[in-house]
């Protein structure tokens, strides 16, 4: 019988990507990182380099570029990940601009070879491999043979043990490269423009031996490098309603009344009405409620900062690490990097509550490519959190109407598990604010439309109307509607 060989996966030090490669990239692979220039294809190599190199495992980085090794040290000595002790100590560089340029790829060749043979590195590192390439095809040099080249430098590489990365300016896949049929992983880097945002996009085209994560996912350059925003891992069976059901306290007696005795723990609740409803008032009360009975929370703003003069009680439970703040001005969001940021905090504080407030900002934030499919981002993110095991309130910007029914602009109501609406109504030139409990579901809950008033303590709601006929849905029969404050 044969014995299966196990492939050792190394971790990349790059946040994100060994979730994207599948477990790590495989030891002893030969790799090529292509994409356009300036979308990171070189710090991506870099900040993989420092986080693997040891003085047992040592690197060495073949620069072909017609800038020296120098330059290139003093750009990328600007990251947190540039340890300047493991220069020429666990990395060393190489510089083949010479040789490069002379066009000849057996001296090339030759050239890395007696390096490797010098060092006996166990990671190596090619940038920039499309230099070789253009070299070799504007010479007139019959022993130029470039899927010669590669073939022979695959095979050196894995005879050696050696992990290697080729870093190359490739434009489009469509690009043909004995390189790309040789190679055991292929990233591809990708960037575009979209009015004042920069996304940068990365996809694993190929990577033997393992799974990796299909489709294109985001990523950012920082000061503390790369990061890449893996899709938030869902829960494959969706978790049995166990009864009774255990609720959890708004914060307002009525309104968990009206739920049917608090919201479901574990569910999803859409908070939907016009501006100056109370809605964020309502979310804060969540985690306040929350708070009080020892447990912790997170919120995501897209709109206003918490502070004392809006909201003193949120802003001292964010101060004293009860409740987590993620508050994210990059005008470049995805879904995946808020999920990511989000989860981050709710296992940082163990949370069982989170606030979105509201996707009506969350929507703005987004970089112009991300708005496109909102309402399927909205979905993942409502089953990535579910899936932690917290109770989400969403907050929603609603235009107060009466010719219609609406709780969401995205179409998204049926995602989440329970709807409270807030309206307005006009009643002798005076303007009132009603709410009522749309859904909750596996739970009974009031259909009551019931006056809510807003003061110092906060929400308070108030006794069932005496007359509800027409005013969710049609026009009030003796008072006025109001199309929008």
């Amino acid at each position: 019988m044969s014995t299966k060989v196990t492939i050792n996966r190394l971790a990349t030090g790059v946040p994100g990507l060994d979730e994207v490669l599948g477990g790590g990239l495989p030891e002893f692979s030969f790799n090529l990182i292509a994409g356009p220039p300036g979308c990171g294809k070189t710090t991506l190599a870099h900040q993989m380099m420092f986080a693997l190199a040891t003085p047992e495992r040592p690197a060495l980085f073949f620069t072909v570029l017609g800038e020296p090794p120098l330059k290139m040290l003093r750009y990328q000595q600007q990251f947190d990940f540039f340890d300047s002790e493991a220069i020429n100590q666990s990395i060393r560089y190489v510089n083949l601009a010479d040789d490069t340029l002379a066009g000849d790829l057996d001296e090339v060749l030759r050239r890395i070879v007696s390096e490797v043979e010098a060092h006996s590195p166990s990671l190596v590192f090619v940038d920039s491999f499309r230099s070789v390439v253009l070299a070799s095809q504007t010479q007139d040099n019959p022993n130029n043979n470039l899927p010669q080249f590669v073939q022979q430098l695959g095979m050196l590489m894995t005879t050696w043990q050696a992990t290697t990365f080729l870093i190359g300016e490739y434009f489009t896949e469509t690009d043909t490269n004995p390189i790309f049929t040789v190679a055991d992983g292929l990233i591809w880097l990708r960037q575009s423009v979209q009015r004042n945002s920069m996304v940068r996009k990365m996809e694993i085209m190929k990577m033997r031996g393992q799974p990796t994560l299909p489709g294109l996912h985001t990523f950012r350059i920082a000061t503390s490098g790369i990061k890449v925003f893996a899709p938030a891992p869902l829960s494959p069976v969706e978790a049995p309603l166990e009864f009774p059901i255990k609720r959890l306290k708004m914060g307002v007696p009525q309104l968990d009344e009206m739920l049917g005795g608090g919201l479901p723990r574990g569910y999803s609740l859409l908070v939907a009405g016009p501006s100056g409803s109370g809605k964020s008032i309502l979310a804060a009360t969540f985690l306040a409620e929350g708070a009080r009975n020892g447990e912790t929370g997170v919120i995501a703003v897209f709109e206003q900062r918490p502070n004392h003069s809006q909201n003193a009680t949120l802003a001292s439970l964010i101060q004293k690490g009860q409740v987590g703040l993620v508050d994210s001005r990059a005008p470049d969001l995805s879904i995946d990097e808020i999920v990511q940021l989000l989860l981050s905090e709710i296992r940082r504080l163990n949370a069982t509550r989170v606030v979105i407030d509201s996707l009506s900002g969350f929507e703005l934030a987004l970089a112009p490519t991300f708005r496109e499919d909102f309402r399927e981002s909205l979905s993942r993110m409502v089953t990535a959190l579910t899936s932690a095991g917290v109770s989400v309130l969403m907050t929603s910007e609603l235009e107060d109407r009466y010719t219609d029914l609406r709780f969401s602009p995205y179409g998204t109501a049926f995602l989440t598990d329970a709807i409270i609406v807030q309206r307005y109504i006009e009643v002798e030139s005076r303007l009132l604010r009603i709410m009522a409990v749309v859904k909750v579901r596996a739970s009974a809950h009031s259909d009551e439309l019931r006056q809510y008033h807003i003061d110092d303590n906060g929400l308070q709601i108030g006794e069932m109307l005496p007359d509800q006929e027409g005013l969710l849905g049609g026009r009030p029969t003796r008072q006025r509607s109001k199309d929008r404050v």
